[in-house]
């Protein structure tokens, strides 16, 4: 039995505070709003992110980060990458050097352009790792089979967190390409708005099909770039996590594509939403990336102009297909 700390009562924390909990570990589950740890101290549920799913009583909710950290050597950060920073800046301080911290965020910070660990790394010296795949929180939640692939330089470390996860539900394996598992992760997001469009237009499977496949191909040249490695792209952390992201209706980023395809505007979707739509700010890091890399990537520049520009999502589709013919 561990004792593991959860910063971040979101939908995906909660789950991971699951499958902790489930394989017999104590579980502090740290929430930023008030409501949320009271309704899971006093409903034993997360009614705001993850409504209809009895919490063990393993998960304990708090909203004190001090008595959080220090009491745990394993540390889950299940945050949204653009607040990652003010919360490790702020667990470091009462962190045990021992302590192993995992990356469950999924995005790049718009105004530095770092990963998520690279950012920990900046507060933290000890060893960090990154968790990525085709992991829908209610599906997960509900008991369904998934995968996931944690990533580290220090393959021991990864190999800790498979430990405490793993399980006959969610199978976990072990990468030492860190910075592809984290773009994989982030950039699919950016992809998965664009196929929301593409089924809100109504544009069929080939359409669809060739949209995933040259979203994976853009998001291959973008990672080798940047020092990935090509085949963690054809994994859970790449084409795994692409299809379910691009496919699903439990979906933040598709469901922000099939409102924009009805004509509504970003701010207005994204007032409506309860979670973060990551795929919106990493849009315009990889955008910022891309320029500095010379790397072509069209899909997510076609995305950008919708989300930030104004264009219109059909002129938009009509820009990718009229682009000069190329090779494969």
């Amino acid at each position: 039995m561990a004792k593991i700390s959860v910063f971040g009562a979101g939908a995906w924390g909660t789950t991971l505070s699951i499958l902790l909990s489930e394989n017999k570990n104590d579980v502090a589950l740290w929430s930023y709003e008030a409501d949320v740890a009271e309704d899971i101290l006093k409903f034993r549920e997360n009614k705001k992110y993850l409504p209809g799913f009895q919490l063990p009583a393993a998960i304990s909710p708090t909203q004190d980060i001090k008595s959080a950290v220090i009491k745990t050597n394993f540390i889950i950060l299940a945050v949204p990458t653009q607040f990652l920073r003010g919360i490790i800046e702020k667990i470091t301080k009462d962190l045990s050097e021992e302590a192993l911290i995992l990356s469950a965020s999924k995005g790049i910070e718009e105004k530095t352009l770092k990963l998520p660990l690279t950012i920990i790394s900046e507060y933290y010296k000890g060893n960090i790792s990154a968790i990525s795949g085709p992991n829908l929180a209610k599906e997960i939640a509900k008991g369904l089979p998934a995968a996931a692939v944690i990533a580290s330089k220090e393959i021991s470390s990864a190999k800790k967190f498979q430990s405490i996860l793993n399980s006959e539900r969610f199978r976990v394996y072990t990468n030492d390409d860190i910075i592809g598992v984290q773009l994989g992760g982030a950039l699919k997001n950016v992809i998965a708005i664009a196929a929301g469009i593409a089924d809100g237009f109504t544009l069929g499977d080939n359409a669809k099909s060739a949209l995933l496949i040259r979203g994976m191909a853009e998001i291959t040249r973008l990672g080798i770039s940047l020092g990935a490695k090509a085949q963690t792209f054809s994994g859970l952390a790449g084409m795994g996590d692409l299809i379910t992201t691009c496919s699903s209706n439990l979906s933040r980023n598709h469901h922000v594509g099939l409102e924009l395809a009805k004509g509504k505007k970003l701010n207005e979707i994204l007032a409506l939403m309860k979670d973060i739509a990551e795929g919106v700010p990493t849009c315009r890091a990889a955008i910022t990336l891309a320029k500095q890399q010379n790397i072509e990537i069209p899909i997510t520049f076609e995305v950008y102009q919708i989300l930030f520009e104004g264009k219109d999502p059909y002129k938009a589709i009509t820009s990718l297909m009229k682009r000069s013919p190329t090779s494969e």
